[in-house]
């Protein structure tokens, strides 16, 4: 079976969150799973720079103001199309937006070019190449099954996986005569979208079929609370519908074989772990103590929680929680974290930014982690928590809610423990889940047992990518039926 996969980015080559962990790990994790996976990415200067090119596979006289070119290449192991338009792509900053954060004006020209070729190619305009389905990923390419749908692919099945409804790229009508779109799909049943063009909203209406990244956030969407405008739609597609959680590289993240660690350990030997604890300790200059650290690796952002955190803080640190924050975003949640470390010092560091190693140090060395998002369509950060024995403490709500098993007396009667659950999500209900944790942390032998019971979860892609070829399979019968 042969899927074509379009992608804003992807892991190792270029990356802003999941999505691109996503991206990156499901060609491999299907390899194996008689699915042969290609990736049509944007050609953004990082990407370019990979490969020596080669002769284009596909080329375009004018595509959205200048020339462009499609290279197939592979790198990191993945099988790629790139899309090659430097009128559209090369340009500093990042995928997005410029340097300061700025989003760039062109972003609805940018990414309907990307789903423009992305309909080419699934409509044979590569020479020896059409995929079987079409799959792609959040709103920047979400175009694709739109122009499939009014394109040479409208037989072709089509799926978007939704990484967070909250983004969703919405534009003026007046972009409209540029996308190279017949009159008849500015409609309610196309691409129009509150007065305007929703490029989310046009996909979720064309594709086959629909996923997010994991089955609470799937029902979530379909509510006013979570739907984001969009539940109405999410609704009318309810049968078309699917919640499938993320996994994460169990190779990348591995507590026995990580080289950003002090020490490496198993879950047969923790003890190990003391070392990566100093290393955190030594990091953030916390002074050692009895109490557990709990850190935070996190955009700070309204959306992941941070605000309900800030407040807590004081009382935290009077239980003897030492926190670790690293983190980057609003610059009054920044600032509001950084006055809490000078208040406390020693009991809270605060390091601003971003640090992939630094990361994995704080997973192999924090006791916990919390997560208090207000949604979460699934989240990774938590997986990896589980995999390096550092214990989960999360608010319930979506990929959450999927992938964590609360420590209440049932739970942890059972063995089946693996963190802290929270609801509702407010500050006086993180609280409690912190101080559960500090209990429950003061018995050496349970928390052994809620470490060790996490380290044993899958949180690899293999079930995960077992329930996309189901799906792909699924379409593929659908397609033969209707035929």
């Amino acid at each position: 079976m042969n899927v074509l996969s379009v992608t804003p980015e992807i892991y190792p080559l270029i990356k802003t969150g999941g999505l691109a962990d996503v991206a990156g790990a499901l060609p491999l994790a299907l390899a194996g799973k008689g699915v042969a996976m290609r990736t049509l990415i944007p050609g953004y200067p990082a990407v370019m720079d990979a490969f020596r090119k080669k002769k284009p596979v596909l080329s375009y006289s004018v595509l959205q103001g200048g020339k462009a070119s499609v290279h197939a290449v592979k790198l990191a192991g993945l099988d790629l199309f790139v899309l090659d338009a430097p009128h559209l792509f090369d340009r500093p900053g990042g995928p997005y937006g410029d340097a300061t954060g700025s989003d760039w004006q062109d972003n609805w020209r940018r990414f309907a070019a990307l789903g423009h070729v992305g309909a080419d190619i699934a409509a044979g305009a590569v020479e020896g190449y059409r995929p079987d389905i079409v799959h792609a990923h959040d709103w920047q390419s979400a175009m694709t099954p739109a122009y499939m749908r009014y394109g040479g692919a409208a037989a072709t099945p089509s799926l978007v996986t939704v990484h967070n409804l909250a983004f969703q790229g919405q534009f003026g009508a007046g972009i409209f005569g540029d996308l190279g779109l017949p009159a008849q799909a500015m409609a309610i049943d196309g691409v129009e979208y509150y007065g305007g063009v929703g490029f989310l909203k046009a996909g979720l209406q064309a594709a086959s079929a629909i996923t997010t990244v994991s089955p609470t956030y799937a029902q979530e969407i379909r509510t006013p609370e979570f739907g984001m405008g969009l539940d109405g739609l999410l609704n009318l597609r309810a049968g078309d519908l699917f919640g499938i959680v993320n996994g994460i590289d169990v190779e990348v993240w591995n507590p026995a074989a990580d080289a950003h660690l002090a020490a490496r350990y198993s879950a047969k030997t923790l003890k190990a772990r003391k070392a990566n604890k100093a290393a955190v300790e030594e990091r953030f200059s916390l002074a050692p103590g009895d109490g557990p650290i709990v850190c935070v690796v996190s955009r700070l952002t309204w959306q992941k929680g941070m605000d309900l955190l800030i407040p807590a803080v004081d009382g935290l640190v009077a239980s003897g929680i030492r926190l670790a924050i690293l983190g980057s975003g609003d610059a009054g949640l920044e600032g509001a974290l950084l006055a809490a470390a000078a208040r406390h010092r020693g009991r809270v560091g605060v390091v601003i930014g971003y640090d992939e190693s630094l990361s994995h140090l704080m997973q192999g060395g924090a006791d916990a982690i919390v997560i208090p998002s207000r949604f979460e369509p699934c989240g990774l950060t938590q997986l990896y928590g589980l995999r390096y024995g550092c214990v989960p403490v999360v608010a319930r709500t979506g990929g959450l809610a999927d992938t964590i098993i609360d420590a209440n007396e049932a739970a942890l009667s059972a063995g089946v423990a693996t963190g802290f659950q929270f609801a509702p999500n407010d500050t006086a209900a993180l609280v409690h889940a912190m101080r559960r944790l500090a209990e429950a942390y003061q018995d050496p032998v349970m928390w052994a047992a809620i470490q060790r019971q996490g380290m044993k979860a899958d949180v690899s892609w293999d079930k995960s990518a077992q329930k996309y070829v189901a799906l792909y399979e699924k379409l593929l019968s659908g397609k033969a039926a209707a035929a």
